[in-house]
């Protein structure tokens, strides 16, 4: 099967992916704190940077040096200056210390060399009545998005998050290809 991809600006890709529509799923507001690691390119950190408002903000991170400059440049074509963005991998991160109200997985925790590390880290970031989101691909074939040996089932992603000290508050299909998985801690 040939893997289509999409890039971050894809207008297709908001059809099946609409970033105000999971933030709103995940109770996003202005003047929160919102981190985003592993953000590529900004397609969940620029929309949540406009969401928080300027009285937000946005720590937005990724090991990809070329992503995260993209991202810096768009912020700046965009007049956007509540995002603090660095290279960084999301095992050795953490942004802040008890500021977060969401750290915010976009279809990636699947990706991470560690990813129980990395929702412990994600721990260390919240406040204490702070929430992570998990927005990854259903563990099924499809034309797109990573193979599917290597993504999460909703059961699997689950039982790490737990595992990591949360609590689960939420698991919800996000569209035809993504599940939704809301934790407290």
């Amino acid at each position: 099967m040939t893997r289509r991809r999409f890039r971050a600006d894809d207008p297709e890709r908001k059809q099946w992916q609409d970033p105000e529509h999971i933030f709103s799923a995940i109770g996003l507001e202005k003047g929160m704190v919102f981190v985003d690691p592993g953000c590529g390119e900004g397609y969940f950190a620029l929309p949540a940077s406009r969401k928080v408002g300027p009285g937000g903000k946005v720590y937005a991170f990724d090991i990809n040096p070329d992503a995260v400059e993209a991202l810096r440049e768009k912020a700046k074509s965009e007049g956007v200056d509540n995002i603090i963005t660095h290279v960084g991998e999301a095992e050795a991160t953490v942004e802040c210390e008890g500021c977060a109200n969401i750290v915010f997985f976009g279809i990636d925790l699947h990706d991470f060399r560690d990813p129980l590390q990395v929702l412990k880290n994600a721990r260390k970031m919240l406040k204490s009545n702070g929430r992570i989101a998990d927005l990854d691909w259903k563990a099924e074939p499809m034309e797109f998005g990573p193979p599917p040996e290597i993504r999460f089932s909703k059961e699997k992603a689950k039982d790490l998050i737990e595992s990591a000290g949360f609590t689960i508050l939420l698991v919800q299909d996000a569209g035809p290809f993504h599940y939704l998985i809301l934790a407290g801690g």
